[in-house]
This record gives structure tokens, sequence and C-alpha cells, in this order.
């Protein structure tokens, strides 16, 4: 048995998939994120289940990559799935939409009424015995975040798989029944798989569907489709109106009846604090005031925080060093490996986690309160300057917690050209990785040099997106996005999503930075590094300015932007970087560790989501802004300190 959770963006869909199944899907306040759709497992009465968690669509009809992943898996799950219909109650009537789309599959499936503490709020009783007369399913009352009704939704759906309980036929007028009527006839006689619901497909038929076009080129021949279209054009004839838009005309009128039969709408109710929120949040010049004071709040919390417990381990770690010094020979391969191991160990422990827990658990915050939502409400005029669709701003705000899952939320956007400027300004957005370079090599200097650093970054990113904007002229269509309700996260959710961000860190680049720190020591254990510096010499000591020391750093940083932080105190032999470096030449290394060569992962993913060619275009652009920055910097800086 298999569940598939389906619901319109927003619905808390991916919130319930994560208090059952574990924290393996991020749930975010965008529309369209999750654009792939997240597997995992649960047992319900000693049996092993499936559970699904698929894109977030509105409709059945695609119009974009992550509906179309929906669709597809829907149309392709087997006859054993239980479609588990997530409906955000406040908005109901919207929502029965595509809960009378699914309906036409024939599956078994369950209603969740989800946020009716929302709809409460709101004034709309829902009578949920008058909406499984109407239906024929199941229906469950909800609160998501709270965990309230979840249990009883999967019971109920593990009850409608084994019953294999199938939702009614809801038809609509007489003149459009006889016409899927006739069409389902003919579907009958052409060797159509019976897996696909017959009554669906001439729904979709009638609505032109691209993609069920697609499914039905093998079965059909040309005078297949003359006949299908003659019969369009019947039904098109009187209103002189498309059958798409008859069909969704139809449906939207189905859905706001059917809410009128199952719901009470009482009296408006007062107008609570998070509406009057919003009048200052989002004002055309007090939101961009606390939007700025925001941002300033994060990154104080995450700088004060990770000075505070920095010193803490680092001390103990010098400690270690000196312990292993005393009993070891310091000139041993056996004390360069020790050595490596605990240098890596302790920049994970004492200098990175320090800054990326806290940004992570302030970040999630956000997220969950719907203030990110907000923030891309407000930057969406800014992006429209540069000449880009506002969505852009949804993988670019992604990119600040990590470069890979903003660049794979570019399959948002539609347009290819949109999708590739907007990878490339995610690509040089500061990432948690690239803000431990920030805060602990330009903070070495002052928090201004470090908030000084994202200013650099955003200004290069308006610049960089307005030229390749004007490079590939094309109008970006108006941001629609959806306004989440603000939320006071729940305690456990931050942490679990705080967790899940962390993890990469902990199982993927915690052992990298551990693995370059003993591979650093072993090339200066054979005196290798020397000649390695040398090598790029020309290039970190003649054109940045840097000391020759830093080649070797820049080199392991394309694996691990962390790596760059960890081996140059490595490097250096110091974590006092401020004695051993200039505030110019510390301001220039991180400027260039900010912007030159995204990680590897990061690249892996440019390739995935825009091909090779893209992915070394855009390295290529990095590097080009990087050094032209750095050197920029390196004769500017010096002026002003």
């Amino acid at each position: 048995m298999e569940f598939i959770l389906v619901g319109q963006p927003n619905s808390g869909k991916s919130t319930i998939f994560n208090s059952v199944v574990g924290y393996k899907s991020v749930v975010s306040n965008f529309p369209g994120v999750t654009v792939s759709y997240t597997k995992g497992k649960i047992y319900l009465h000693n049996e092993k289940i499936d559970v699904v968690d698929i894109p977030g669509t509105y409709s059945l009809q695609t119009s974009d990559e992550a509906e179309l992943v929906a669709v597809e898996y829907l149309m392709k799950a087997p006859e054993e799935v239980v479609i588990i219909n997530i409906v955000d109650a406040s908005v109901l009537s919207r929502s029965l939409e595509l809960t009378l789309q699914l309906m036409e599959l024939k599956k078994p499936m369950v209603i969740v009424l989800n946020m009716v503490d929302e709809a409460e709020r709101k004034g709309i009783m829902i009578r949920c015995k008058k909406l499984f007369d109407i239906t024929g399913v199941p229906v469950i009352e909800t609160i998501g975040r709270k965990g309230k009704g979840v249990y009883n939704v999967f019971k109920e759906a593990y009850k409608v798989g084994k019953e294999r309980t199938i939702p009614r036929t809801i038809e609509g007028p007489f003149e459009l029944e006889k016409l899927i009527s006739r069409l389902v006839d003919f579907l009958k006689v052409k060797n159509i798989p019976k897996k696909w619901n017959y009554r669906f497909i001439s729904i979709k038929l009638l609505e032109r569907d691209p993609l069920i076009n697609n499914f039905l080129k093998d079965y059909f021949y040309q005078s297949d489709w003359k006949f299908i279209d003659k019969n369009l054009a019947e039904i098109e004839k009187t209103p002189r109106k498309s059958s798409e838009f008859i069909i969704a005309s139809v449906r939207h009128n189905m859905a706001f009846k059917i809410f009128e039969d199952t719901a009470r709408v009482g009296h408006p109710p007062k107008k609570d604090i998070r509406e009057k929120m919003d009048n200052i949040l989002m004002h055309p010049i007090l939101g961009y005031v606390f939007m700025v004071g925001a941002l300033y709040l994060t990154f104080s919390i995450v700088f004060g925080i990770g000075d505070v417990i920095e010193p803490l381990f680092s001390s103990h770690f010098e400690k270690l060093s000196e312990f292993f010094a005393f009993h070891l020979k310091t000139g041993s391969l056996l004390f360069s490996a020790i050595h490596g191991i605990i240098q890596g160990f302790g920049g994970g422990l004492g200098i990175v986690i320090p800054y990326l827990l806290p940004f992570f658990i302030v970040l999630s915050f956000l997220e969950d309160s719907g203030y990110l939502a907000r923030i891309a409400y407000l930057i969406d005029n800014l992006m429209h300057r540069i000449g880009l669709h506002g969505m852009s701003v949804v993988p670019m705000i992604l990119g600040y917690g990590c470069t890979v899952p903003g660049i794979m939320a570019t399959r948002i956007l539609k347009s290819r050209r949109d999708k590739l400027i907007t990878a490339t300004l995610t690509t040089m957005v500061p990432c948690s990785a690239r803000m431990i370079i920030i805060l602990g090599v330009a903070g070495s200097i002052s928090m201004g040099a470090a908030g000084l650093v994202y200013i650099i970054n955003i200004i290069v990113l308006g610049i960089t997106g307005k030229m390749m904007s004007i490079a590939m002229p094309e109008v970006s269509p108006g941001l629609l996005l959806e306004i989440p309700k603000y939320h006071l996260p729940g305690f456990k959710a931050v942490l679990n999503k705080t967790w899940f961000r962390m993890k990469e860190f902990v199982i993927i680049a915690w052992p990298l930075l551990i693995l370059g720190s003993i591979i650093l020591e072993i090339i200066k254990y054979f005196n290798l590094s020397g000649s390695i510096n040398t090598f790029l010499s020309p290039f970190t000591s003649g054109i940045l300015g840097l000391p020759a020391a830093v080649g070797v750093v820049l080199l392991f940083g394309i694996l691990r932007k962390e790596l760059a932080l960890i081996l140059l105190i490595t490097a250096l032999g110091t974590r006092e970087i401020q004695n051993v470096m200039t505030s110019t030449q510390i301001f220039t290394f991180t400027i260039f560790a900010t912007f030159y060569i995204p990680c590897l992962a990061t690249f892996a993913a440019l390739a995935k989501e825009l091909k090779w060619r893209n992915a070394f275009l855009i390295t290529a652009i990095t590097i080009i802004i990087a050094v032209v920055l750095s050197v920029f910097i390196r004769f500017v800086f010096p002026l002003f300190v």
C-alpha cells in the first residue's frame, strides 16, 4: 500500500508528511519549492507503508515543472495507492477544485481539512458529514502544525485502502456529461491501459491537456484525433468559449456549490494582530526598514552567539594539540595526521557550528513564521528592476541556507533565460558555508566589515543581474506569490528543520573538513605546500596581494567552502588571523572566497539543472567577478582604513 499526499501549496501537506515520516522534506512557505517527490515509510497495523509527498499543485492542469511532476506521479501510480488530499480549510471553496479533479482518478481517497483553527478564526464552520455525503470519501479535520488529528488521517487512509473506497462521481451539466460519456465509449475500444480512468482521460482531453495527449499518442491514429477535435468543436460552438474554459468554469461552480452546501460562514471575525502586523511589515516604506532590521538582527544574533561560543571550544583543542606535541615527535608523519584530525574536528566544532547552528535556527524561525515570504514580496520590485521574474527571489533566499537547493528551486521558473540568470545570481549568494568565512575572517576585523561583504554582495548581484538581463532581453511576467499566514513556529518543528540542514554539514562537510586538514598537514610534512603555493603565487600574491600560503587554501576551498576557513588557520598556523594578515588582505581574501568557483556540490547541481556548458559558463562568470572585485578591494580598501 502507498499513501500519496496531494494538496495545493501552503495547505500544510509537507508539515503532515514530516510529522509522521520524519524530517526528510523541507517545509517551506513558498509555493512549488518541493520540486521532486519525497518518499518515506511508516508502520501501521504491523504493515510497512510508503508515504509520498509530491509537489504542491493548484490544479491537475499542468502549468510548470513542479505541477508536471505531481500529475505524472498520480497518473503512473499503482492500483494500491491511497490519495490523501490535504485541503486548507480556511480557503475551502478554492481548494475543492483540486479535490474534484482528484476524485475523477477513481482511486481510494481521504479528504483532510487542515488548519481548521484558521477556518474557525475566519468564522467558517464546515460540516464534515455533509461533505462525506457529497464526495463519498472520509473527511478528517486536522491542525497539522500541532499534530491534532494526524493519526486519524493515516488510520482512515489505511481503512480506505483495504476497503478500496473510491469517490463518488459528481456530474456536471447534461450536455457536458453527454460528451464525456461519448468520449468514454470511444476510449474503451482503443485498448488503453485500464489503470487510467476513462472518465478522467476524457475530461483531460476536453481540457486539451498536453500531458494526456502525450500519453495517448501511442494509442491514437490521426483519424482518432480528428474525432476528438470534432467533439470539442461541438461543445465550443454554443458558448463560443474553449472547452478548457468551459471545464474550468463548471468545476469552479461545482466547488463553490459544495462549499455553500457544507460550510456555514458566520460574522466576519475581528481583525487580529497578524493583519495589523502586515500593515507595518509590508508597508511600501516601513516594510523595507523592518526587513533590513530583521536581517541585521539575524546576523547580530549569529555573530554574537558565535563570538561567545567559539573561544570555549578553541582553547580545549589548542591544549589537545599541545598534549600530542609533547608526547609525539612534532616532525613525524603520525603527529601531522593527528594534528590534522584535531584541526579539522576542532575547526568544525569550534569555528563552524557556533555560527552555523544559530543561523539555521533563525532561518527556520523566519521561514516557519511566514515572514520569509513577505521578504520575497518586498524584494519583487527590486527583482523586476534588474529584469527578472519576481519568483527568482525564492531560489536566492534558499541560497542563503545552501546553494544546492537554491539551484534546484530554479525549476519553478518557466523561462530558460530566467533560470540561467537566477542560477548565476544564486551561485553568488553567500550560503551558510560562505557565511562562516565572512564571519570568521572578515569578522576578525569587525562586525561592520562582515556586514560590508553582504552589502557588496547585494550590489554585485544587482549589477550582474542587470547586465545579464540586457545581454538576454526578455520581458519577465509579474509575481503571483501566495502569502502564508503568520504562525508562531513550533519548537520541535524549528529544531527538526535546523537538524535537517545541519545534518549535511555533520555528515558530509565535517568529514571533508577533517580529511582536508589531514591532507594539508601531510602536504606540509612532505614540503609540497611550498611548491603548490609557489606555483600559485603569481596569482595569489601578484594579483590579489595575499600571502603565498593561501594558495593551497583556495585550491581546497573548491571542495567545500568551509574548508577555506579551517585550512587558512592551519596554513597560517594561528587562529589570530589579524596578527599575520593586514586588514586589506583579510577583506580581499573574504571577497574572493565569497565569489570564486562554487563548491563541487553546487557545480554538480548546476550541471544537472542547466547542463554542463552553462555550469562552466556560470563558474567562469564567478571567477571573473571574484578577481575583479578582489583587485579593486586590494587597492581601494587601504584608502578607508
